[in-house]
């Protein structure tokens, strides 16, 4: 799949999505690159540690979160993505589910579009991902955690994501899915479906993780945000054994290490 400048190998490697929010309340790091100074600073040590692509955010999505106006949104992203494209090469992709917001960032420069809805919140984020054609992220999300059959619903309403994405002109090589890890979930669904990715990765689609630092690990290990590096690195591991195809992490190095080792574990193994 290309995104931006860059080919991705999403068959045979595990990429490091490198998480960048410029909210003031997002879980992890709320408030703490919402300026371009910082901003700029952390996507470099990002990128010297290993990162592949940027994922910005300007909502924070986090359980309780209070939604801004698009305007807002579009307010704290754009600047960031300008200074960011004057100085990097990286791949940006945009933590966003309205069109007017994905429309502004992919004229900033934008390559891919992130979004925790699946393109239902807003039916109009299809069309502009198609038009644009850029690639993009289907996240599973719903606005309660009531289900029939866990998995199988989780997968439906996946396919329902996919439905609205070929109707609108997106292709399947613009498609990654995401299980949405923390959303819409409780803890035991959550477990449930890290233990079970490859049911995601058989839908025939690159497939992204998205576990750091949330509340599964910390209620897993009884620790507090800061303290889930080696509950998220698992989730990792799990990753790519699973054949995910990008994982988004906060902690570049040590998701780096963790992908590298797993991968050259499996690869001796897939040559006996």
């Amino acid at each position: 799949m290309q995104i931006g400048n860059r080919d991705f190998d999403l068959k045979n490697h595990t990429y490091i999505m490198g998480i960048l929010n410029v909210t003031p309340d997002s879980f992890s790091d709320g408030g703490r690159y919402n300026k371009i100074d910082k901003a700029l600073f952390r996507v470099e040590k990002m990128m010297d540690q290993g990162m592949d692509i940027l994922d910005i955010g300007g909502e924070s999505t986090r359980p309780g979160y209070s939604p801004v106006h698009w305007q807002e949104e579009a307010r704290r992203v754009l600047p960031v993505i300008e200074a960011v494209k004057r100085r990097f090469t990286v791949p940006i992709s945009l933590d966003t589910s309205k069109s007017q917001v994905a429309k502004l960032g992919i004229y900033a420069g934008v390559n891919m579009i992130n979004d925790v809805w699946g393109l239902k919140f807003d039916e109009e984020l299809a069309p502009v991902i198609a038009k644009e054609n850029v690639p993009c992220v289907l996240m599973h999300n719903r606005k309660e955690a009531d289900y029939q059959n866990f998995m199988e619903d989780m997968l439906s309403d996946l396919n329902e994501s996919l439905e609205i994405a070929h109707k609108a002109g997106i292709t399947d090589d613009k498609i990654i899915i995401d299980p949405g890890i923390g959303f819409a979930k409780t803890y035991e669904h959550n477990l449930e479906v890290i233990g079970k990715l490859e049911l995601l990765r058989n839908m025939g689609y690159p497939v992204l993780l998205g576990t750091s630092r949330k509340s599964v690990i910390g209620k897993a290990l009884d620790l507090p945000t800061k303290e889930r590096v080696e509950g998220t690195l698992v989730t990792t591991v799990f990753a790519v054994v699973k054949g995910c195809s990008f994982v988004r992490v906060h902690d570049i190095k040590e998701n780096v290490r963790a992908v590298r080792m797993a991968e050259a574990i499996l690869a001796v193994g897939q040559g006996d």
